[in-house]
């Protein structure tokens, strides 16, 4: 006689073939709200500051933790690519993470609730976003066509409508926006309510500003890509690492022919940074994104880049030409984004064949 499977629960998507990677200061305590939608994956967990402080972790989650004894261990000389005491180490997570796709959050992120009062499934969704092509050619109206009640409209040219490999799903958050200091001291009250049930295939040649706490991408596609700069302890700036690793990703998309959505899922962001100490981290980065911004306008990457790192690489030449006159700071990064990619290709020899994209 059969078995009635009708009350067996489905598997959890990508169960074998994800890794959460977490940032970290502190007990993440935060992980049981997210429990009924993290418990089945893998996390990677990265601790940041003083690697002799325990880390408590829920039990019941399958994870391993790294602390910098641990990075300056496995990496070596190359360690100093990875930021210290700054969220951007979280990128050590994306190297040593040997799953196709990579979900990224913060630990001061809880389970939002749509409109109607349902938790939302952040996880979930991004994985649904990163499953779906993209649309960067030509604006669709209806926004993402693949999104079920949705299609492409009429005038949208047949020849685009399969679309590009998804290889970034970029994630909102309710509660407390993401702003600048600047901003944040204008409108210390602000929260954001808005709901929007959207999401929309960023086009290509058009920049966008990352944020790192609500974050998945298929790391065989964009992985070497996804460097969050040298940010924190010993930097003259703080807070740009995941925009750093948005502009990089989205001229090195543009090049491969690959695709960005940004919108749902939603999180909950549920505590403001002082911004004051935001803008001592920020203050220098203010100034610069105006050189910054108009260089990653105009970057060509030449046709000999067909893989994420030979791009990556010609990135680092063009940013130590062209933003080393910036700062020295630019000098220094430049170097290090070439260290990122010596560190990820000896951690992952197989990738390095893997990391294409459509030319």
């Amino acid at each position: 006689m059969a078995a009635n499977t009708s009350s067996i629960a489905p598997a959890p998507p990508l169960k074998d073939e994800l890794d959460i990677i977490i940032p970290t200061i502190r007990n993440l305590d935060f992980l049981e709200m997210w429990r009924p939608f993290f418990q089945p994956y893998h996390l990677i967990i990265v601790q940041d500051g003083d690697p002799t402080k325990t880390i408590k972790v829920p039990p019941g989650f399958d994870y391993e933790l790294y602390n910098r004894n641990d990075i300056n261990k496995l990496l070596g000389p190359r360690a100093s690519c990875i930021s210290f005491k700054d969220s951007a180490c979280r990128c050590f997570g994306y190297m040593v993470s040997k799953k196709k796709y990579i979900f990224t959050i913060d630990d001061d992120c809880f389970v939002a609730n749509d409109p109607s009062g349902k938790a939302i499934n952040a996880l979930e969704q991004h994985i649904k976003n990163l499953l779906c092509p993209s649309t960067p050619y030509f604006f669709n109206t209806l926004y993402d066509p693949y999104r079920e009640g949705a299609d492409y409209v009429r005038g949208y040219p047949f020849s685009l409508r399969e679309g590009a490999p998804t290889a970034i799903s970029h994630g909102l958050w309710l509660n407390i926006p993401d702003y600048d200091a600047p901003t944040q001291l204008v409108k210390p009250l602000e929260r954001n309510t808005r709901y929007v049930d959207t999401v929309l295939t960023i086009p290509k040649g058009t920049l966008f500003p990352m944020c790192g706490m609500n974050l998945a991408f298929d790391r065989d596609l964009i992985g070497p890509a996804m460097y969050f700069g040298l940010m924190g302890d010993g930097q003259p700036i703080g807070r740009y690492d995941d925009m750093w690793a948005g502009w990089c990703c989205k001229v090195i998309c543009d090049h491969m022919g690959l695709g960005i959505k940004t919108g749902l899922p939603y999180i909950y962001h549920s505590k403001a940074s002082n911004p004051f100490v935001n803008l001592r981290k920020e203050y220098k980065g203010i100034f610069w994104q105006e050189d910054i911004i108009p260089f990653f306008q105009n970057v060509v990457l030449p046709k000999e880049c067909t893989t994420v790192q030979k791009c990556y690489i010609e990135l680092s030449k063009q940013v130590k030409e062209k933003l080393s006159k910036v700062d020295p700071y630019f000098d220094k990064l430049a170097d290090a984004m070439v260290t990122w990619i010596e560190a990820w290709d000896e951690l992952n020899p197989a990738g390095a064949s893997k990391a294409n994209g459509k030319a």
